[in-house]
């Protein structure tokens, strides 16, 4: 049985008026689920009309009450956690305690906005001249857009709206089509917080619907989460029609494993940055920078896990990796490994001998996928200077610290980056000069927390703030200045040059 996936438009859901669809599909059993409906650009208008609407007497809503929405909000969210984590792994395939981890780092995010009160103080100063003093505020853009990715369907658009809506703007999400169910559940959710119909929206739909976000005038800002390729053709299409924007682009990550590591510890860390949610993270590890002699030391082990890999159904709690996502990124991450082997790196663990079956009762025709590990991959490979975006975990052999910062900072890509060894000057030098935006030190995933902020560098990210944290709040509000005296301390006549403190 298949069920109709739709939009939530001015707190109603809605089928709209395209006849557009594309399936929703479990991976663990390959079976269409659902079909969701894909908007048409008056969908969008509609979207973005109800928004606009709503935006005057959201914005003049003060702060605290936009916040004891969101405090509703995060209860509702945390009764409701485990629902959302199983619509994720339905819909997305990657295993139900990895899901539930994804709903508890959107929580974070709420639990951020909360303190909008004072997120949005403004700064004062008295007498900067005679007579004048002069302050600051934020003040909210209007409506804006999330465009999100199928990889984290509740966590990455919480990236967005909590801190756009406790801010004062009006919200249009277009989530991806692959795995859209979370989307309406957190917009059903929002009602029951009390959220204002046509605050949050949200619109089903692929690039009919992107492209008719990122022109429509009503539309402020737009945040992205995805490719390198789609992000920076949002942040130029945006930009060139007015407006702001944060695009979040794709990764190469790499941990850099020196002689003195713990290799159990980092074995333990690669397996799951590499494997966990099927490599299927912006922030996955997929590439291991082996140091000097601890290539020999570390492989061999690899090797074993990685071919004992507990490659389950989701739904089993014993499950370490779920499927992959659909066919169509089966056959993209099977092509990369048939790649790297003619290239000529040295495939020690091939995933795709993987049968279905192992999986799990009905997973025979799912798209399953072991672990792949290669050996002596070299930085001139496909395999390496391109996103995978699947279970492949890459060994590159340097010979020192020196030609592993080399290598880190010539890649294209500076989202995320570890390190693992005992050495604190190590960790500082590397912290200090490599050249991507997180860093980790014998931290595998070092995704920020909700009060910093997410962003990496170079052709990871393409505009100048980062998700979340403080730079969320910037990202969604303009500042104001304003200077201000009264009539008593003015004197008498005009004044024609630029003004000076006196």
């Amino acid at each position: 049985m298949t069920t109709q996936i739709a939009h939530f438009i001015a707190g109603q859901h809605t089928t709209g008026g395209s006849n557009r669809t594309q399936d929703v599909t479990n991976p663990a059993s390959g079976k269409v689920t659902g079909k969701v409906v894909l908007a048409a650009a008056a969908d969008v208008d509609a979207a973005v009309a109800a928004a606009q609407a709503a935006f005057p007497k959201w914005a003049d809503t003060p702060p605290i009450r936009r916040a004891r929405v969101m405090f509703k909000f995060l209860e509702l969210l945390n009764l409701h956690k485990d629902e959302l984590a199983h619509m994720i792994t339905a819909e997305h395939g990657k295993v139900f305690t990895d899901a539930q981890g994804e709903v508890s780092r959107g929580i974070d995010i709420v639990e951020f906005a909360c303190g909008i009160p004072h997120l949005l103080k403004g700064d004062f100063t008295d007498q900067v001249s005679t007579g004048i003093d002069n302050w600051t505020l934020r003040q909210p853009l209007g409506v804006v857009a999330g465009i999100t990715p199928f990889n984290f369907p509740v966590m990455v658009p919480m990236w967005m709206f909590p801190v756009a809506i406790a801010a004062g703007n009006t919200f249009v999400l277009k989530p991806s089509p692959t795995d859209p169910t979370p989307s309406l559940r957190m917009a059903e959710l929002l009602k029951e917080a009390g959220l204002p119909d046509g605050v949050f929206n949200v619109v089903q739909g692929d690039k009919a619907a992107v492209d008719a976000l990122l022109e429509h005038p009503d539309v402020k800002a737009v945040s992205f989460v995805g490719s390198t390729p789609i992000a920076n053709y949002i942040y130029e299409t945006g930009a060139r029609n007015g407006k702001r924007v944060q695009a979040l682009g794709g990764a190469k990550n790499h941990m850099v494993v020196m002689p003195d590591a713990d290799i159990d510890q980092t074995v333990d860390a690669l397996i799951g940055a590499g494997y966990g949610s099927a490599g299927e993270r912006c922030m996955a590890i997929s590439v291991a920078v082996l140091v000097g002699d601890v290539a020999d030391k570390i492989i061999p082990k690899l090797v074993e896990r990685t071919k004992t890999l507990k490659v389950l159904d989701g739904e089993n709690l014993a499950a370490e990796m779920g499927p992959i996502v659909t066919r169509a990124a089966h056959e993209r991450i099977t092509g990369y490994i048939a790649q790297g082997e003619k290239e000529g790196a040295k495939l020690l663990v091939d995933g795709r001998q993987f049968d279905g079956n192992q999986a799990g009762a009905g997973c025979g025709d799912g798209f399953w996928m072991g672990g792949t590990l290669f050996d002596h991959v070299t930085p001139e490979m496909r395999i390496y200077k391109e996103e995978i975006f699947g279970p492949v975990l890459s060994c590159v052999r340097v010979a020192n610290f020196k030609d592993a910062i080399d290598l880190v900072n010539d890649h294209e890509f500076g989202n995320g980056v570890s390190c693992f060894t005992r050495d604190g000057n190590v960790a500082r030098e590397f912290s200090r000069r490599i050249q991507v935006g997180m860093v980790g030190i014998n931290v595998p995933i070092p995704v920020p927390m909700a009060w910093h902020g997410f962003g990496g560098w170079k052709r990871s990210l393409f505009g100048d703030m980062h998700a979340y944290g403080e730079e969320g709040v910037r990202f969604y509000t303009k500042q104001k200045s304003i200077m201000q005296r009264w009539p008593e301390s003015i004197g008498k006549g005009a004044e024609f040059v630029m003004p000076t403190a006196k």
